[in-house]
């Protein structure tokens, strides 16, 4: 036993030396993660200081404690804003998961030339938010475009897409939902793990494609569904370069198109009101962290894991 503990008192140190010289290293591995944090974080502290102060950019911020945060309150526009951001998060997001899931299970039944679909399917989330497609989608849904002369063909005098507050926002939805395609590789990747066993045992006791689809689908696809339903609503939520592009920066037509982030730019880098942009900066932040933690919550009554 004294030997033992004497073998261990003797190579104590060359270990401690050993752990010592391995510290180096690993925090030159780190360091990339380090600097990009500091990235973040440093912004991040810059934005909370000055949601309590009055800062234009042209002078040094004054604070002013909760004044930026009781005036989110009075501005009509925040509300205006507030409401066509949810408006488009609660339509497109459910709309966008539908047809991503209805796309994966077609795809998913063997069809000749998967890739290829898969591709054409994923192109359009590569592109979709991008401001050559938003130009593109307003030239396509434009008074004189294509959508409007097809349905001239039928006798049908299609209404203005980019010009009417009624339409506009319909336009951007669509968008948004034709943009499907990264959501759908990942329920079709899904898909493919479920084991093929319990369909066949499902066939044999009588059970029809939809009663198939809602006792074993949806409930092992669960997981994935409760994924692209958390990016997707994180995504939506901070919805800009649509509203933007389509709308040319004003949230037009009669602020139909007035998402909450475009709101931010005009009171940030439109107006110099920094302070004001901070605090809704902010506000933003809690409300996607609350629909997140709202769908944790929520998702054990729903989803369901093999264990």
């Amino acid at each position: 036993m004294d030997l033992v503990e004497e073998a261990e008192r003797i190579q104590s140190p060359k270990k401690r030396r050993r752990q010592r010289g391995d510290g180096p290293v690993a925090y030159l591995f780190l360091l990339p993660w380090i600097i990009g944090m500091l990235f973040t974080v440093i912004p991040f502290g810059a934005s909370l200081y000055l949601a309590f102060t009055d800062y234009s950019l042209l002078q040094p911020p004054k604070f002013i404690g909760l004044d930026n945060f009781v005036r989110l309150f009075e501005d009509p526009k925040i509300a205006t804003s507030a409401r066509v951001t949810l408006v488009y998060t609660f339509v497109s997001v459910p709309l966008a998961l539908i047809a991503a899931l209805a796309i994966a299970v077609l795809l998913n039944k063997g069809v000749r030339g998967l890739p290829i679909y898969r591709s054409v399917f994923y192109l359009p989330s590569l592109i979709g938010g991008s401001v050559a497609v938003v130009m593109l989608w307003r030239s396509i849904f434009g008074y004189d475009g294509i959508v409007n002369k097809f349905l001239a063909l039928f006798g049908i005098q299609g209404p203005g897409w980019v010009t009417d507050p009624d339409w506009a926002l319909v336009t951007l939805v669509t968008l948004s939902i034709w943009g499907f395609g990264g959501s759908m590789v990942i329920f079709l990747a899904g898909l493919r793990q479920i084991p093929q066993m319990y369909y066949e045992a499902a066939s044999v006791d009588g059970a029809n494609v939809w009663r198939q689809f809602r006792s074993i689908t949806l409930p092992l696809l669960s997981p994935v569904i409760f994924f692209n339903l958390v990016l997707g609503l994180i995504g939506a939520l901070q919805v800009f370069t649509q509203g933007y592009v389509f709308s040319g920066g004003t949230g037009g037509p009669a602020d139909s198109t007035l998402f909450f982030n475009l709101y931010l730019y005009q009171q940030g880098f439109q107006r110099f009101d920094m302070g004001y942009a901070s605090a809704m900066a902010w506000v933003m932040f809690m409300v996607i962290a609350l629909f997140t933690a709202i769908n944790f919550l929520v998702s054990k009554y729903w989803v369901f894991y093999d264990d």
